[in-house]
């Protein structure tokens, strides 16, 4: 059983990239007419799209933006049905290795409010508290070398 983080490096995993973000992040959510798989941010120099597989199988997608020494945890989804097994929590924590190694110091994230107890748990602090109706709340992580 076999855990990879990296960026989609087929069509078949660019396809399950897009497919778990917009079901997950889109459709769940009532907004799934809004998601564009062909935005031009996605291939910016400074944004890392990565697919986690498990066993060879796509599991979870984030994006990791580079901003000087931060690093911002972009459309972050594992697949509904795998959800609350580990996953998530080894993905960011791959990701946090891959942004260390890009000279990221710290995360941020928008976070969907429903999620923030799990971030909280992965070490992540509301930077102020969630506004009434707001959707997402600002979280940021201090990076340790590893």
């Amino acid at each position: 059983m076999a855990d990879e983080f990296r960026p989609p490096a087929t069509d078949d995993e660019w396809r399950a990239y897009h497919d778990i973000r917009r079901h997950v992040l889109f459709e769940r959510r009532g907004r799934g007419a809004l998601y564009d798989p062909n935005r031009p941010d996605e291939h910016l120099a400074t944004n890392h799209p990565h697919i986690f597989l498990h066993d060879r199988e796509p599991v979870g997608v984030i994006r990791v933006d580079i901003a000087g020494d931060t690093a911002i945890f972009r459309l972050v989804a594992i697949r509904e049905p795998l959800q609350r097994r580990g996953y998530g929590r080894r993905m960011l924590e791959s990701a946090e290795g891959f942004a260390i190694a890009e000279g990221a110091v710290r995360v941020e994230s928008h976070v969907a409010v429903d999620a923030v107890g799990f971030y909280e748990r992965c070490g992540f602090r509301c930077v102020e508290p969630p506004r009434a109706g707001a959707q997402t709340v600002l979280m940021t992580k201090p990076l340790a070398a590893r």
